[in-house]
């Protein structure tokens, strides 16, 4: 807001671009990574930088060229006053929920993710705020060798919002047949499987069963026969759980099978899909029910 109580126009990330000598892929990456990005609209709807956003980024870049690591940048750069811009309906911004977490507050996380969960669905949630927070996360483990605890409790406040989505009233569960959803053997990297369970089910009314960590073959294999699901979806996030050999020992058509994740060593059989983002796998899932 200007002086004059006028609504200032902002710059579009070219602009900042120029003006910082930061590349605008960098820029991006600050905004999506540590909440650092515009948080102005102009009249078309576009994304646009105010003053503040501007002071924030400069800021931000002159400690990096001195040789911070831009974690800590974000985090010293937060902190100029104006703050990181405030989100609506009372959900948090993404460095705010980092630092919840790294202080350890399970209830400002649960609260925070239960706001967003609530205001703005599963998928936005996962995109706009849950990777981000992982990955500011991920640097601070990087840069200290610590954080475990509060990679853990971010973990485990995350799944306790997800799980009651995966049934919502009024799910169509009993008329159509179910999504099966399970990590690869000895895969206990569950979350993804859980965030993609919220999205079919609390988002696009499909009924879902989640087998969830560590799902053996064979028990899979089992299910797959006792419930004829539409689709099974198969996570691997470790090389170590990732040999797509056993799935072409899974019963009926191999195409009904999509396998996810990083840890997948090979392509998988014949017939069977491989997916590679959230959107692309509730995609490929949605396709077996028109």
């Amino acid at each position: 807001m200007n002086e004059d109580g006028t609504q200032e126009a902002g710059y579009g990330i070219g602009a900042v671009a120029r003006r910082l000598g930061v590349p605008a892929a960098t820029l991006r990456t600050w905004n999506l990574r540590y909440g650092i990005g515009p948080s102005r609209r102009s009249p078309g709807g576009h994304r646009r930088y105010g003053t503040a956003d501007l002071r924030r980024l400069e800021t931000m870049s002159r400690l990096v060229r001195e040789g911070m690591p831009p974690a800590e940048a974000a985090r010293k750069a937060l902190r100029l006053p104006g703050g990181p811009p405030a989100a609506p309906d009372g959900v948090p911004s993404a460095p705010a929920l980092v630092e919840a977490a790294l202080a350890l507050d399970s209830r400002a996380v649960a609260d925070g993710l239960a706001a967003a969960l609530a205001g703005h669905g599963a998928t936005w949630t996962w995109q706009r705020l849950v990777r981000p927070v992982f990955a500011a996360i991920v640097d601070r483990q990087a840069e200290t060798g610590g954080c475990v605890d509060v990679e853990h409790l971010f973990s485990e406040r995350l799944l306790a919002a997800l799980l009651p989505l995966g049934e919502p009233p009024g799910s169509p569960a009993g008329r159509l047949r179910p999504v099966l959803l399970a990590c690869a053997e000895d895969e206990q990297h569950s979350l993804p499987v859980h965030v993609l369970a919220a999205v079919l089910a609390g988002e696009h009314g499909v009924g879902v069963r989640v087998l969830g960590a560590r799902t053996p073959y064979s028990a899979l294999a089992a299910s797959m026969s006792a419930l004829d699901p539409a689709v099974v979806f198969v996570w691997a996030q470790r090389s170590v759980t990732g040999d797509p050999a056993p799935l072409a020992a899974l019963p009926g058509p191999p195409e009904r099978i999509v396998v996810g994740g990083p840890g997948w060593t090979a392509a998988p059989p014949a017939g069977i899909a491989q997916v590679t983002s959230l959107d692309e796998a509730v995609s490929r899932v949605l396709a077996a029910f028109r």
